[in-house]
């Protein structure tokens, strides 16, 4: 549930976007993005968004549907553009954004009255964010859909932190707070964490986030998974278990996407109930292979080619692997 756009990559990596002379369109949003990396993984996945009543629009419908996304939750606001975001290309880690989501987003007018309460319940996840909490009616409905599963297992809170989206950052970790309080599951970066709980450090952040996550049901307990970036990643879970897994190596060509492609592995294992650490390790190892690539969505590995990385000890796969 959240943020859909589109995205406008140079193909030409080490200069400003002063400087780039062609650009490849691509489908873009964080949550758009979980949900075709868990759709390629073989899960059945919707997205709740809107688009403006644009060609763009049609377009991210368009390739929600090819990639197996249910777009049903997708509707249109005509007052507003479909977003459109630009990135310049500096491997291996610097990608400055500029986002174009003004007067507003269309993915932040989605109302309370409009969800489907029912389908949300039923769901086996629910993946909401951050940047859906950052302004009205967005963040209404982002706990109304929280809420919808009170506390239910494998209800996720990306953090998603991106200030810019925030009329006043400031007045952000209430919001993450009670948001938290209706999720089992957190995920995000130190950054992410630091703005929703106060704590950076990875073990004192996972603790802190568990502290805030509701109980969940007899099928699963909290789970707060804390992205490390080149020391890997480091999850807690409430019963005690712990994981801390190191990245796989790649040669990074855009490494946007990469955290999107962790999301929808991390769901996946979660949907099998694989070992903690496994899953972790399939979730490192689909988010080194899109960070391999230029695109997002059409990189997101499938199974085998998680498989391939793992046997490799690569996230860097011969070209006939890639799927776009």
């Amino acid at each position: 549930m959240g943020r859909l756009g589109v995205d406008l990559y140079p193909l030409q990596s080490g200069v400003g976007l002063d400087r780039v002379d062609t650009f490849r369109r691509f489908l873009g949003g964080s949550p758009a993005n979980v949900a075709v990396a868990a759709a390629r993984l073989g899960r059945r996945t919707a997205l709740i968004s809107r688009t403006g009543a644009d060609p763009f629009g049609g377009y991210l419908r368009r390739e929600l549907k090819e990639f197996g996304v249910d777009a049903r939750w997708v509707t249109e606001v005509p007052e507003h553009p479909t977003p459109v975001t630009f990135c310049a290309l500096f491997p291996p880690d610097d990608f400055p954004l500029t986002f174009y989501r003004r007067p507003k987003a269309p993915d932040l007018e989605i109302h309370p009255h409009e969800l489907d309460l029912d389908a949300i319940r039923a769901a086996r996840v629910l993946w909401t964010t951050g940047t859906g909490l950052s302004e009205e009616p967005s963040r209404a409905a982002t706990l109304t859909a929280l809420k919808a599963r009170s506390g239910r297992a494998h209800t996720v809170l990306d953090l998603d932190w991106r200030p810019h989206f925030w009329p006043d950052p400031a007045t952000a970790r209430p919001h993450y707070t009670e948001a938290l309080r209706h999720a089992t599951v957190a995920v995000g970066n130190a950054e992410e964490c630091e703005v929703a709980t106060g704590e950076r450090d990875p073990e004192a952040a996972a603790r802190a986030l568990l502290g805030l996550l509701a109980p969940g049901d007899a099928a699963t307990v909290p789970l707060a998974v804390v992205k490390r970036g080149p020391e890997g990643v480091l999850a807690l879970a409430a019963d005690g278990r712990r994981a801390a897994v190191p990245p796989l190596p790649v040669d990074v060509v855009n490494g946007l996407g990469a955290g999107d492609a962790f999301g929808g592995a991390l769901v996946d294992g979660l949907l099998a109930g694989l070992p903690l650490a496994d899953t972790l390790r399939r979730a490192g190892a689909a988010g080194a292979i899109v960070a391999g690539r230029l695109a997002c969505a059409p990189a997101m590995p499938d199974a085998a080619g998680i498989d391939r990385a793992l046997a490799t000890g690569s996230g860097t796969l011969p070209t006939e692997d890639d799927p776009w």
